[in-house]
């Protein structure tokens, strides 16, 4: 469903947690990271669209958050024909964005990435709330930063920790529902060393490995 301008209607989602991080996803397969977003289908309103984006990519309801903030109008993107299918390329421009806020109610372990048959991200953490842009792809760049400047005016921002610190440690993809995330032994802990080390070194994704169609 494209506008009359060639923009589909869409919704992106920013998810705090009580220390006013950012739920960050990794991209299945790829080096860039990003909020979860999606397109609104035809006879849904934004909100709608957000509660299932929400529940489809990261498999959280809506019970497990709250709504605090939403940008005021339409955010713009285009998308470069080089990520466009060759089809639609004349007809598809970009997004027009509604931005949601929300504040997560729920415990980490009830991010569920595997709902689907698709996942949209194989990892995720939590992060400062100003999320570096160089690990965005270049074009949705500007739009994240007015999404971020807009809602920060909804945030009360909280101290540190005791100690000052941050978490930072990735999480990937889910065994079945209901199995922990944490814990492990010695063993686990060397597994995921590799992965780590590539949720604190991110870059955005090649032109080769992003191929956008409309419904993304």
């Amino acid at each position: 469903m494209l506008d009359r301008e060639g923009f589909r209607p869409n919704v992106g989602i920013i998810l705090l947690n009580a220390n006013n991080e950012v739920w960050w996803g990794k991209r299945v397969r790829e080096h860039s990271w990003q909020f979860p977003q999606g397109g609104i289908k035809y006879g849904e309103t934004p909100e709608q669209a957000m509660y299932r984006e929400l529940e489809e990519e990261i498999g959280l309801r809506q019970e497990h958050v709250k709504i605090v903030g939403r940008t005021r109008d339409w955010l713009r993107y285009e998308v470069p024909d080089h990520f466009i299918k060759r089809e639609i390329r004349g007809h598809y421009r970009g997004q027009k964005q509604i931005w949601f806020l929300l504040r997560m109610m729920a415990r980490d372990n009830d991010v569920n990435l595997r709902l689907t048959d698709h996942p949209e991200f194989d990892a995720w953490r939590w992060h400062d709330y100003w999320v570096p842009l160089d690990v965005v792809i270049e074009f949705k760049r500007d739009v994240y930063q007015r999404a971020l400047q807009e809602l920060s005016r909804f945030l009360t921002w909280p101290a540190k920790g005791q100690h000052g610190e941050r978490r930072h440690s990735a999480r990937y993809l889910r065994q079945p529902h209901g199995r922990t995330q944490g814990g492990g032994g010695k063993a686990q802990q060397q597994a995921q060393q590799p992965a780590l080390a590539t949720a604190t070194s991110t870059r955005p994704a090649t032109p080769d490995s992003l191929v956008l169609v409309p419904d993304e």
